[in-house]
């Protein structure tokens, strides 16, 4: 059972058997990182945990009884008269004239706004914040709306600075009928889609093609580097994850040109053999080296069916990435 889990990490992601020991490991390791919170709280926090002594519930229970019985604190008594929703300042406000965009704080609390959206109003303007209309004093955040109606009346704006209204309507006057635009616009929204090498291709070609994603396209490229290249279309089917719709893309668009990079099978190492996605026990690969070592190199496809743990499937998908 752990060799198939294993056989299926490797499937996932394309990788190697030393590799896929290495991710299953890690996958234990964050599972076991993951439960140990709820394994502490539930199973060991509930013994180290002790009732409180009766003295200490006594004391906690005077405690309790004399902040009931406690007066306002002082932060109570010290809390300003108005909140900051509501527009009523301690001075009397004083109506004038004012342009938001230039009066000081000062100015902003004679007319009856409180500090907080005073300061407010001049950290807008800093941060380059125009008041082009004058409900762009409602975008202050809390502006109360009383005060707003109160303040109207007296809002005086610069006439130079452009209104969001007359922008919007002045828009579609600039824009030329017969601009060519919205053509281009359409015609490379959907680009063009030619036939491409799959032995070299990269992640960004495979991922304009319907049903394959960033994901799958790495996929795609791991399994193809590290099989040492497709030989034949059947082999796209051996990708993990591929759906039909998949498939028929590449079908039709992915090209076999380039050639598969081959395996010395008489120079290879134990190593080099389980790399490969069609040797991955490493029994057979031992078992291959033995052989090699007892009765000299291999000079054909042939020779590996004498490899009594080798079947005539695996034979016939390892010979096209073989070399003698």
């Amino acid at each position: 059972m752990l060799r198939r889990l294993l056989y299926h990490i490797q499937d996932f992601f394309g990788i190697s058997p030393k590799e896929a020991r290495g991710a299953l490991l890690l996958i234990v390791f964050s599972l076991v990182l993951l439960w140990t919170p709820t394994l502490f709280r539930h199973w060991v926090l509930p013994y180290l945990s002790e009732p409180l002594q009766p003295v200490q519930q006594i004391a906690l229970d005077s405690v309790a009884a004399s902040l009931a019985t406690a007066p306002a604190t002082a932060e109570e008594h010290e809390a300003p008269t108005t909140s900051p929703g509501t527009a009523t300042t301690s001075k009397p406000a004083r109506l004038f004239a004012f342009n938001p965009n230039e009066a000081s704080t000062e100015q902003l609390q004679e007319l009856g706004i409180p500090l907080f959206l005073a300061r407010r109003i001049d950290n807008y303007r800093r941060k380059g914040g125009k008041f082009r209309r004058k409900q762009d004093l409602r975008r202050i955040y809390d502006f109360p709306d009383d005060l707003y109606q109160r303040l109207e009346p007296y809002l005086v704006l610069d006439e130079s600075l452009p209104t969001t209204a007359s922008a919007s309507a002045s828009a579609p006057a600039e824009r030329n009928p017969a601009s060519p635009l919205p053509t281009e616009i359409r015609a490379s929204s959907r680009p063009t889609i030619v036939p491409f090498d799959i032995n070299t291709t990269d992640t960004s070609q495979l991922i304009r093609l319907r049903g394959i994603g960033s994901a799958l396209s790495l996929r795609i490229v791991r399994f193809r580097d590290a099989l040492g290249g497709f030989h034949s279309p059947a082999q796209f089917s051996e990708v993990y994850g591929l759906d039909s719709l998949a498939l028929a893309e590449l079908h039709r668009y992915a090209r076999i040109q380039a050639n598969v990079q081959k395996l010395n099978i008489n120079t290879a190492t134990a190593e080099d053999l389980t790399r490969h996605p069609y040797l991955r026990n490493k029994r057979q690969a031992e078992v291959i080296i033995r052989y090699r070592e007892q009765h000299g190199p291999y000079q054909s496809a042939d020779d590996l069916k004498k490899v009594k743990v080798l079947d005539e499937k695996t034979i016939s998908k390892i010979s096209p990435y073989l070399a003698f």
